[in-house]
């Protein structure tokens, strides 16, 4: 009986993204492979940086694919979930820097034509996010048939239908104008 407990607890951490083996980076650890609550996929780490603004860390950012992937267009090539973590350094980053950044982000890497077609999404992906702290983690993770499910704190705040969505969503790291190069470089897998 207890064997079984064991293995379903095991069974249940796997599934939301439990660490299988963990890379080490700025003296935290993350997960080298993890697999999406609700999908048989199991997605490895791509890369991961740092986001710098001035002189100060604000988060680590990590993207996650089926297989690895040197640029944009082999990332959005990729078929099936995905996932992009964020795991906060900065003591305090409000609900409008980041809802100004998402639209900023949205803006500088769409058409006009685009992103006015994702407006009215990206103000429901806005609406999910609150101020977040040292040591908070989002995920960002899409998932075919369901769309993007937002995680901020371990909590599940809401999903955003598309796939084109998620692909905006993550030409804010890996579009032309993104939110830093060398992150854009090191979630490439270029450190």
């Amino acid at each position: 009986m207890k064997n079984s407990v064991y293995l379903l607890i095991i069974a249940g951490l796997i599934s939301f993204g439990a660490p299988l083996q963990a890379r080490e980076f700025n003296d935290l650890k993350f997960s080298d492979k993890v697999t999406l609550g609700g999908t048989n996929t199991e997605l490895q780490l791509n890369g991961i940086g740092m986001r710098t603004k001035f002189v100060f860390d604000i988060y680590i950012g990590a993207l996650y694919t089926k297989s690895p992937a040197k640029s944009r267009e082999e990332v959005q090539a990729q078929e099936g979930p995905k996932r992009v973590l964020m795991h906060f350094l900065y003591d305090e980053v409000g609900v409008e820097k980041l809802t100004d950044g998402w639209t900023e982000g949205f803006e500088e890497n769409q058409t006009d034509e685009q992103f006015k077609k994702l407006s009215e999404r990206l103000e429901k992906f806005n609406t999910m996010f609150t101020t977040v702290h040292a040591g908070d983690v989002v995920l960002l993770d899409y998932v075919p048939g369901k769309g993007t499910i937002v995680n901020i704190k371990g909590e599940q705040k809401g999903v955003v239908e598309g796939e084109d969505f998620y692909s905006a969503l993550l030409d804010v790291w890996l579009g032309d104008e993104p939110a830093d190069d060398d992150l854009k470089e090191a979630m490439l897998g270029e450190d």
